[in-house]
């Protein structure tokens, strides 16, 4: 799984240079500044989890899914009438860009393709704006097969 999570970040990194910070989600977002500080815009990857089945001979069929955040920092006023409401779609047009990084992404021949599943998006204190994606695939672990 750590070859398929390092693709991923690698993958954002590729596609979306404009980022200031690519990381695994450990929470950045929800500490006090001073510990981590962040940089805006960044995609933090986490919150992998699988559902394992298995398939014989120490070999498991699983389904994965993760989550991606897309962070942004909000400081321009956006109401109608400001003549900065252009911000709004920028901020969507860079989630939608995060998107399409991902989506049918497939980075090793042990796993499907990956798929949108969910989305939201929601404020945190200090102007940030967060768009949140899940994701899913399928992937196959042959690590505990006898050699």
């Amino acid at each position: 799984m750590e070859e398929i999570f390092l693709a991923i970040i690698e993958k954002i990194t590729d596609e979306m240079p404009q980022l200031a910070l690519i990381d695994e989600d450990y929470g950045q977002l929800e500490t006090d500044e001073d510990t981590y500080p962040v940089l805006f815009p960044c995609a933090l990857v986490g919150n992998m989890q699988a559902e394992w089945n298995d398939t014989g001979l120490g070999q498991q069929q699983g389904t994965v899914t993760f989550t991606t955040r897309l962070a942004i920092d909000c400081y321009d006023d956006t109401h109608v009438g400001s003549g900065t409401t252009e911000k709004v779609r920028e901020r969507l047009q860079l989630a939608n860009e995060l998107y399409k990084a991902l989506q049918w992404f497939k980075p090793t021949d042990d796993m499907g393709p990956m798929f949108r599943i969910k989305g939201r998006n929601y404020s945190l204190p200090g102007g940030i704006k967060v768009y949140e994606t899940m994701f899913q695939f399928e992937v196959v672990d042959k690590s505990a097969m006898d050699e």
